[in-house]
């Protein structure tokens, strides 16, 4: 559990590659929740889902690796991602199954 407690908390989307940031806050701002046991949530737009996740090691770096199942615009909906550190910053990609992926950057809370 040690290596989970730097991913642990909620993040803030700040940037996404494929949606623009009025999409990304459209409901509510953009977010990663990710608890202690990997467990967590999210929401940009009207894709929101849980999230089950480990954390991996990726050659020397840690990633947070995740399946995540929920909703698009009120469609079930799942598929997986992962997420690494990076100079504070929470950067990875999310894939929705048979759909859209896309590279995102989250900053921590407060």
């Amino acid at each position: 559990m040690k290596q989970m407690k730097p991913f642990t908390g909620k993040w803030r989307i700040v940037e996404m590659e494929v949606w623009d940031q009025d999409y990304v806050d459209m409901e509510v701002p953009g977010f990663i929740n990710i608890g202690s046991d990997g467990t967590g949530q999210f929401q940009f737009g009207l894709v929101s889902g849980d999230i089950d996740g480990r954390v991996e090691p990726c050659g020397n770096t840690p990633r947070f690796d995740f399946s995540w199942s929920g909703q698009d615009e009120n469609d079930p909906i799942c598929g997986r991602g992962w997420a690494v550190i990076e100079n504070g910053e929470l950067n990875g990609r999310i894939y929705l199954h048979l759909a859209d992926d896309s590279a995102l950057r989250a900053i921590k809370s407060k």
